[in-house]
């Protein structure tokens, strides 16, 4: 029995947002002995997000029947329980390669050494799930060696943004939210990140260089699946914020583990094997809309950039 007085926000994405889209998922809703108690638009661009507010209807239930809805309607669907603890996130963990930036910074380096396309295979099986993290690691970073070290900053002078990022990163700063990266690629690069977008905490692999040259090996701890989850783990500790108020956000299989352990586990034009476990998934390519998920509205991000620092 769905207990009286229970609520979930339903948070529907679109580019478009079709009535159409909203008419199915008001139908869904219905269906399920639900009601739609306010809706509020939390933004026009670059996607159109509309919030609602329903009671009355079961969470898993809901979730189910809406994640079709939402692959037949061609939207994205958040649904969390409503209550005070929905604002309480206070710290936001991100991948770094294909998910806070365009690419991968592995096939950067590998492109000066001329392996780029073998690089870029086996970085595609071990995003899918199909290698062992740590394995394909090291093998890429076995093609590598020799590669002198001065590449490493024309990769990074290279390096590409994702739509919205910028956005995401300084309107959660400037409400008060931690922010970190957690990456399987490398602190070389990690850091300048760091610097850029005055991050809270970071965890990456190291490549080893010695004499100016990249020996294809990393040193100290690898940072794979589970060791992501550790960082994770680790930053709210540091933080002083329990594990229910943390987000994460990634797009592939090495980020299992860190999006179950999360409080709020978002898959970021993901894998098929990332999008099975997260706890939504936000499928256009806007990093800040992640912020609509959060509950924060294009008004909010407005006001805040406009608030001086």
């Amino acid at each position: 029995m769905v207990r009286r007085g229970s609520r979930h926000h339903v948070i529907l994405l679109g580019r478009p947002l079709t009535a159409g889209a909203l008419a199915e998922i008001s139908d869904r809703i219905a269906a399920l002995g639900g009601n739609i108690d306010t809706i509020n638009r939390l933004s026009k661009y670059p996607v159109t997000s509309l919030e609602l507010l329903v009671s009355g209807a079961d969470g898993e239930a809901l979730r189910a029947a809406l994640s079709r809805a939402a692959s037949v309607e061609g939207v994205d669907i958040a649904i969390e329980r409503a209550g005070l603890h929905r604002r309480s996130k206070r710290l936001v963990v991100f991948d770094v390669d294909s998910t806070l930036i365009t690419g991968e910074v592995i096939e950067m380096l590998a492109a000066h050494a001329g392996c780029e396309a073998e690089v870029a295979a086996v970085t595609e099986a071990a995003m899918r799930g199909e290698l062992d993290f740590a394995e394909s690691l090291r093998r890429r970073v076995a093609t590598l060696e020799g590669l002198d070290a001065s590449v490493i900053e024309k990769v990074r002078a290279d390096l590409v943004f994702t739509a919205g990022a910028r956005t995401l990163i300084r309107t959660l700063k400037r409400m008060g939210y931690r922010c970190a990266i957690v990456s399987g690629g490398f602190t070389q690069v990690t850091d300048h990140l760091v610097d850029l977008l005055d991050l809270d905490f970071a965890a990456a692999n190291t490549l080893e260089i010695v004499d100016g040259k990249l020996t294809g090996r990393v040193t100290g701890e690898i940072v794979d699946r589970p060791g992501k989850a550790r960082a994770l783990a680790r930053f709210a500790a540091e933080a002083g914020v329990p594990m229910s108020q943390t987000v994460a956000v990634g797009d592939g299989a090495n980020d299992i583990d860190m999006l179950t352990a999360a409080g709020l586990g978002i898959a970021f034009n993901a894998k098929p094997a990332l999008r099975a476990i997260a706890d939504t998934s936000l499928n256009h390519p806007y990093l800040d809309a992640v912020l609509f998920f959060l509950g924060i509205s294009r008004d909010e991000i407005e006001e805040a950039d406009a608030t001086p620092t």
